[in-house]
């Protein structure tokens, strides 16, 4: 339909190439919103990506719920990649992973576990495998989600009468049902990722090159850090 602009995720950094070629040799605007490519071609074909820094919202992640850790006995720390392969997901996941590398390191004399567990994007099927390995872990001292899904593990440990706090949890996204768990006391830590902004800002970017002749420029939507206290 030859539009002005194209507004797109780039969840895969192959998939899209040749429908952004198209888009370029036509003198479709493009921009990445929410997803961006990691690396590869696709980040020279689209002009600018509006969304969050994956890895380093990550870390963020990771670094305050270690905050509220036990301060002594053994650490067992599972993260919860709910899109194997997809950028969003595995960045978060790495970024995850090097906090939580950091804190182990700066804690050399604790036994510290860092598995990483596959659990998808449907919340029964997420509920099944960390309930899963809860039960064969016990000793879970705290569960990170790569997305909003870890409401579905307070759902279980609340089934279960594990009492809140237990294990600590973490993820992305202020969702009604993530907030409600923050309420009841199941979620210690989340992470904000402004989608408002992804949606908006591209739209005044497209027309400020269409009016002005302004080119798209990167932002980032950040990685607001929100607990329990704010929620209201």
């Amino acid at each position: 339909r030859n539009p002005d602009a194209l507004i797109t995720t780039l969840v895969d950094n192959n998939a899209f190439v040749a429908n952004l070629k198209e888009a370029q040799t036509k003198g479709i605007i493009v921009i990445a919103a929410n997803v961006d490519a990691t690396e590869g071609p696709e980040l020279a074909l689209r002009q600018a990506f509006v969304g969050q820094n994956f890895i380093p919202a990550g870390r963020t992640l990771a670094l305050r719920l270690a905050e509220k850790f036990p301060k002594d006995g053994p650490i067992r720390a599972v993260v919860g990649v709910s899109a194997p392969g997809q950028n969003w997901s595995e960045s978060r996941a790495k970024g995850i992973m090097n906090g939580l590398e950091e804190y182990k390191k700066a804690n050399p004399d604790r036994q510290i576990v860092i598995d990483r567990l596959d659990t998808g994007t449907d919340g029964a099927v997420v509920a099944d495998r960390v309930g899963a390995y809860i039960s064969a872990h016990p000793d879970t001292t705290a569960y990170f989600d790569t997305g909003l899904w870890h409401s579905n593990v307070a759902q279980v440990l609340k089934d279960r009468n594990i009492p809140p706090g237990k294990i600590l949890m973490g993820g992305f996204d202020l969702v009604p049902q993530v907030l409600q768990m923050m309420t009841a006391g199941y979620i210690q830590v989340e992470i904000d990722q402004q989608p408002y902004e992804q949606g908006f800002l591209p739209v005044m970017q497209v027309y400020l090159e269409k009016k002005v002749g302004l080119y798209p420029a990167d932002i980032d939507t950040g990685e607001a850090v929100i607990t329990p206290d704010q929620v209201d």
